[in-house]
């Protein structure tokens, strides 16, 4: 039985984890600085190595990057006399002479969008393989006086951006890593100087001592840890390219080092998590192409900053270990969602990122309505449509839809369709469980200070009252805004010159809507009555309509996710207002009457939300067997999700049938973990969750964090429009698809834009080394606000967000794994099973309806008992 002082102690821990990377990355090792380095403007573009590490005790790693881009601007257009304009789909491309300039921008076409530049000279890589263009000699080591040259080289090589230089025409810098396989072991302590033939760069000097060499073979989470986590892991695995896969010794000796004196705190030995040929899911999969080992050291509860050392082959990126480390994570997530606001003007002093109002009817844009639904189309459920928007264009009218302005925006498009409702939803759940938290967690946005509200409310509300002002005086909803296209290339969303459209109101999205506002009505109705009572009218309108609609769309064979929204929207509903009809309704459609039915069937129904709400309601009358039944369907498939984490390589959580790509690898599939946890108290699931969150914060075999600003290393170039546009890093918060399996075939589109300049064939590649950080690559630099910040038709990814959010969770009510279902709710841990989007909206529900301030008061009771204890131990000990 789990020791409850331990648990609330490790929830309160759990709260601050996520990130804590921030005050980490100020502890990088001095080879990635450098890297960081501004560079002198002659040199630009130049190639330079930027890490020179070793992988093993006789192989060494160069990373090498070559060339750099000048992004395109916008700049005044100026027409000539030869200019010709050419009209491909929606985008506007200017030739002059001949010659590729740009594309035009605005409903004028005034501004030109001018073409990128690729500046620099590319590496010879027939140079670089060459093991007679590399000598390594020493002063000290006599097995290398006189210098030697390395017995084999390989290199991989991927691009580090990409350069529009024509119509669809591209360039692109890139990242070699160079392995030089060396004709004996370096010796600790001993002096080398890598030279170089022709002089291609200069002389590389290091003292042999892997004890504080940073190597890129050393994988661990850039967040860290909390100190009583009960999973603390670091891995180690290396792909060396032409080289294979680079053998470890299992069992070989790791030390976790303090990062500031380089003392040892704790030694293990590293086991293998997953061989190379061992499946990783039910395909057959293997995604790492190397083995991959595990280093565990779960016992070390002592706070710092620290780094793992795997004996002679070099150590992993500092991170820490202390109590605050969720913290900070919550608060770059969280903003994810503030950046990607709709209708408000972003910047100072919100946010260093700026940017104009876009969408709004006060700056002249209107918004027609059509006669489609967002349910009968390929943006909403209507899967087999050959195209996006044909159908919405075709029921265009000349209605102007007023006051439709807000709700948040996507990477690569400016819809805000009705999936969106699932960030308001866990929001809402998060306060709900832990409101003395949140009333005083600022998350400097306009609204802070404002209505009495916390801020974590005042943005949900921002997502759900942009469907509010869509709600039609009969009370329908409407799915949401579209452009007539994606956008013009070249135009910010503030720009749009394509025509937009309102979707008609539809049952889907009008019971998806009922849920949420029910939602929002619940956790208002003590704080703000009057504006609970608007949600609560606007809710109960909605489901009306929509009840009133659905029978009119009995010949329609509507796909399973109506049926799904219309019974989490009467769960929902029976728990705000106590009325036996919703009640009903929501036994007559529920699956739980079935003790074998689990909480989703692919192409059947996927009802996880709402056995939640229904097992978590209280003061209401309920039944008791499909609340058991559904509390059982929780457990299964938590137990499968932790049996995938437990036997993964990097211990990521997927469902076993899903492909890997648009998130699933990098945002965990662990809110039925986290339910478990709630639900039985059993820490294995929520060491299953911990264990699930490693590889998209760092713990890959990138050593990439996949949320923007998160982290030692983050996606640079994710397709975020806006900033692209603006010549802006992106805004943090922004949590990328990620690694993608090449055989999915999902992209192969795209893969012949980045082919070129990537090296063994992308087919080559194992799926976890897989990314390519590249603006034009949507299936793995995209995201979506409700899928990983959820997947294409996409993930709510937040997995930082989440994993932050559920810290605060655990904080306030010493349950861990309600914290950690949140942080994997807005980082994108609903990219569930692969079912069509609308059906993945695995949010964690709100569905406890404790006193929150007697839960409060109990977990920190709990969790100060031991201390009291302890100190009235040491009392007694002294006075004997």
């Amino acid at each position: 039985m789990t020791d409850p002082f331990r648990l609330s102690r490790w929830v309160l821990a759990a709260w601050l984890l996520l990130l804590v990377t921030t005050g980490a990355a100020a502890a990088a090792d001095t080879a990635a600085a450098a890297a960081a380095a501004p560079v002198p403007a002659e040199q630009a573009g130049a190639a330079r190595i930027v890490h020179c590490a070793p992988v093993a005790p006789d192989i060494l790693a160069l990373t090498i990057r070559a060339q750099r881009v000048e992004h395109g601007r916008q700049v005044r257009y100026t027409p000539a006399a030869d200019d010709r304009v050419e009209e491909h789909g929606q985008h506007l491309w200017v030739m002059r002479g001949g010659k590729f300039l740009g594309t035009l921008v605005g409903k004028d076409r005034g501004l030109l969008w001018t073409a990128d530049r690729l500046e620099g000279k590319p590496l010879d890589t027939a140079w670089a393989e060459r093991p007679t263009s590399y000598r390594l000699s020493s002063p000290d080591d006599n097995g290398y006086k006189g210098g030697k040259r390395p017995e084999a080289v390989y290199r991989k090589t991927r691009p580090t951006d990409l350069a529009q230089i024509g119509q669809w025409r591209f360039e692109a810098p890139q990242e070699h890593t160079i392995f030089l396989r060396l004709p004996r072991p370096l010796q600790i302590g001993r002096r080398y100087n890598l030279t170089f033939g022709k002089k291609t760069f200069s002389r590389q000097s290091f003292v042999y001592n892997p004890r504080a060499m940073r190597s890129e073979a050393v994988h661990i989470s850039h967040v860290g840890f909390r100190p009583d986590d009960p999973a603390k892991v670091a891995f180690l695995s290396c792909w060396m390219g032409t080289g294979g896969a680079l053998r470890y010794a299992e069992g070989t000796r790791f030390l976790v080092l303090d990062a500031r004196t380089g003392m040892m705190v704790h030694d293990g030995k590293v086991s293998l998590s997953k061989s190379a040929d061992a499946a990783e899911d039910a395909g057959k999969r293997n995604y790492n192409g190397v083995d991959v080992y595990r280093m565990d050291f779960s016992e070390l509860r002592r706070p710092g900053i620290f780094r793992i050392y795997v004996e002679g082959v070099g150590c992993s990126y500092p991170f820490p270990i202390r109590s605050e480390v969720w913290n900070d994570a919550f608060g770059v997530a969280a903003r994810g969602f503030y950046h990607q606001r709709s209708g408000i003007a972003l910047g100072p002093p919100y946010t260093k990122y700026v940017r104009p109002r876009p969408f709004h009817p006060e700056d002249g844009v209107r918004v027609r309505a059509s006669t489609t639904t967002l349910m009968d189309t390929k943006n909403g459920l209507r899967t087999t449509a050959a195209d996006n928007f044909k159908e919405l264009i075709a029921g265009a009218t000349q209605q102007t839809v007023p006051d439709a302005w807000g709700g948040y925006m996507d990477a690569g498009d400016w819809d805000r369709r009705i999936q969106h409702l699932s960030v308001p939803r866990l929001l809402l759940d998060l306060y709900t469980l832990f409101p003395a938290y949140f009333d005083e967690l600022s998350l400097n946005i306009p609204e802070s200070g404002k209505d009495g509200l916390p801020d974590i409310l005042h943005e949900a509300l921002f997502g759900l009252d942009f469907y509010r002002r869509l709600q039609t005086e009969s009370g329908g909803i409407r799915g949401g805004i579209e452009s007539s296209e994606h956008p013009r290339l070249g135009e910010a969303s503030w720009q749009e010159s394509l025509n937009v459209f309102a979707y008609a109101p539809d049952v889907w999205s009008s019971y998806l809507y009922a849920g949420v506002a029910a939602r929002a009505a619940l956790t208002l109705q003590t704080r703000v009555p009057e504006r609970a009572a608007q949600y609560r009218d606007s809710a109960l309108r909605a489901m009306t309509w929509a009840e009133a609609e659905l029978p009119k769309r009995a010949d329609k064979k509507d796909p399973h996710e109506v049926a799904d929204a219309r019974n989490l929207a009467a769960a929902e509903l029976y728990r705000l207002t106590g009325d036996d009809r919703w009640h009903q309704l929501f036994l007559q459609t529920t699956v739980f009457k079935d003790a074998a039915a689990p909480l989703a069937l692919w192409q059947k129904h996927e009802q996880r939300d709402a056995a939640w709400v229904y097992a978590r309601t209280t003061g209401r009358p309920i039944e008791a067997a499909v609340k058991a039944n559904a509390e059982a369907a929780l457990r299964r498939e938590a137990d499968d999700r932790a049996t995938t984490a437990n036997t993964t390589g990097f211990h990521w959580t997927k469902d076993a049938n899903a492909p890997a790509g648009f998130g699933r690898l990098t945002v965990p599939d662990a809110i039925s973990l986290v339910r478990a946890h709630a639900l039985t108290g059993e820490e294995r699931y929520l060491h299953a969750a911990l264990l699930a969150c490693q590889t998209g914060l760092g713990a890959n075999p990138l050593n990439l964090s996949y949320t923007t600003g998160l982290g030692h290393r983050s996606p640079e170039n994710p397709l975020h429009i806006d900033s692209r546009v603006s010549n802006q890093p992106p805004p943090p918060g922004l949590t990328v698809y990620g690694p993608l399996d090449a055989q999915l075939n999902a992209d192969a589109d795209f893969r012949k834009v980045v082919e070129p300049f990537v090296f063994p064939a992308i087919a080559d590649w194992p799926t976890m080394e897989s990314y390519w950080d590249v603006f034009w690559y949507p299936p793995i630099t995209e995201y979506t606000v409700h899928e990983t910040h959820r997947i294409h038709k996409r993930k709510v990814h937040l997995l930082r967000l989440v994993l932050s959010l559920i810290t605060m969770t655990l904080l306030a009510a010493g349950k861990l794994h309600t914290l950690i279902s949140l942080l994997f709710l807005l980082r994108g841990a609903n990219r569930f099973v692969g079912v069509p989007v609308g059906t993945s909206l695995g949010y964690c529900s709100h569905a406890e309806t404790m006193a929150a301030p007697l839960a409060l008061i109990l977990s920190m009771v709990t969790f100060l008992m031991p201390l009291i204890f302890r100190r009235l131990y040491e009392h007694i000990k002294k006075r004997r």
